[in-house]
């Protein structure tokens, strides 16, 4: 499934055509903040970083048409600016709009690794048609979530439309081998309560779950006895036997009265529960930066889906929040925009983390020349 639209260019186009930008600047460390036009940096890139970046996300222009503004104390948006502190303009719309992005993420699709992902923060007016952008850039069958993000309390306006208080973000991988830590989230007294009814002995809450799962294995060790039993028709062992009997002699394991075996989970021992695909992190209320994101938003983002020592990156990276993050995390960054502004916010947020965290945590800064 796909747009069709006019302008709309060939991948080849777009990857054989896009100017390449040339970066100045001393490299002297992984991490690089890079300011320039998005598409000649990302074909400078793919010299030396295709199939390389873990993760990338981009929080780009939603088609608002407006001109962003940093005031003196808190951030404006207005429809037209000659102030020096205009910090991007978001004026492209419709057929213009949607190529911007899709270029991008074509020549994006480039730098992934094989166990790469990306995140694409966008709103209910224009997400619909970056999703089905991104099921042709990236493939259908490597779309993983939807995930709407609480950005704002309710809202109470005379428009003919219910309030508006979330938007969203599209998550895809590169391919099926993609590296997922699996997030979770802490139980809350109410999640215990519900979730781990019984007391042991020792006064500590647990649960029980089955110890067979579905489908039935005729050949293997999960098809095997486990006491004398055979799992149940149709289901076989989540395990080897032999490990079933570690877990009993553990004492992990509960019989019940008919001689039913499931294994034990203790609350204090679980790391928490599923994360799930709606989210609370509320936008600040006074920012540094139009649109930046709440801080624990992109650290679950990376987290979830990069290692250690993983090149995350960020193309449209404003304030720099991503960048925060990653470094945060002990994940290697590369920067891009070419807002002036944002270059300027990034520096002072970065400056500010070297001096209060790492001591000897550096970045390269470069400028694109030649671009467009």
């Amino acid at each position: 499934m796909e747009l069709h639209y006019p302008g709309k260019r060939t991948v080849r186009a777009i990857l054989d055509n896009t100017p390449i930008c040339d970066l100045y600047g001393e490299i002297s460390a992984k991490n690089r903040l890079i300011k320039g036009e998005n598409s000649t940096v990302l074909q400078k890139l793919r010299e030396d970083y295709t199939n390389k970046i873990d993760l990338i996300y981009i929080d780009p222009p939603f088609s608002t048409n407006t001109t962003f503004t940093i005031g003196e104390k808190r951030v404006s948006t207005i429809s037209m600016s000659n102030d020096d502190d205009v910090a991007y303009i978001d004026t492209l719309k419709g057929f213009a709009f949607i190529e911007f992005i899709r270029e991008r993420l074509i020549i994006a699709r480039e730098l992934l690794s094989d166990a790469g992902s990306i995140y694409v923060h966008s709103d209910y007016k224009m997400g619909h048609y970056i999703k089905i952008i991104m099921d042709e850039v990236f493939g259908i069958e490597n779309f993983r979530n939807d995930i709407t993000r609480i950005k704002c309390n309710p809202k109470n306006f005379y428009r003919k439309a219910y309030g508006n208080i979330k938007d969203m973000l599209l998550f895809y991988s590169k391919t099926n081998d993609v590296i997922w830590n699996d997030p979770k989230v802490p139980f809350n007294e109410h999640d215990k309560e519900k979730l781990f009814k019984k007391i042991d002995k020792n006064g500590r809450a647990y649960t029980t779950i089955p110890l067979h799962a579905p489908g039935e294995t005729k050949n293997g060790a999960t098809s095997g006895l486990f006491k004398g039993l055979k799992p149940p028709k149709g289901r076989h062992w989540r395990c080897d036997p032999r490990e079933l009997e570690a877990l009993d002699a553990a004492g992990l394991i509960e019989w019940s009265s008919n001689g039913n075996p499931r294994k034990i989970l203790y609350a204090d021992e679980r790391d928490g529960k599923k994360m799930q695909d709606i989210w609370e992190f509320k936008d600040y209320q006074y920012p540094d930066y139009p649109t930046e994101k709440n801080i624990d938003l992109l650290k679950i983002i990376i987290s979830a889906s990069s290692n250690e020592e993983s090149m995350v990156m960020d193309f449209f990276c404003g304030s720099g929040t991503t960048l925060v993050a990653a470094q945060e995390l002990h994940r290697n960054w590369i920067g891009i925009d070419k807002s002036e502004q944002a270059i300027k916010t990034t520096k002072k947020r970065l400056n500010t983390l070297e001096k209060t965290f790492f001591s000897h945590y550096e970045y390269s800064y470069l400028e694109a020349k030649n671009d467009i």
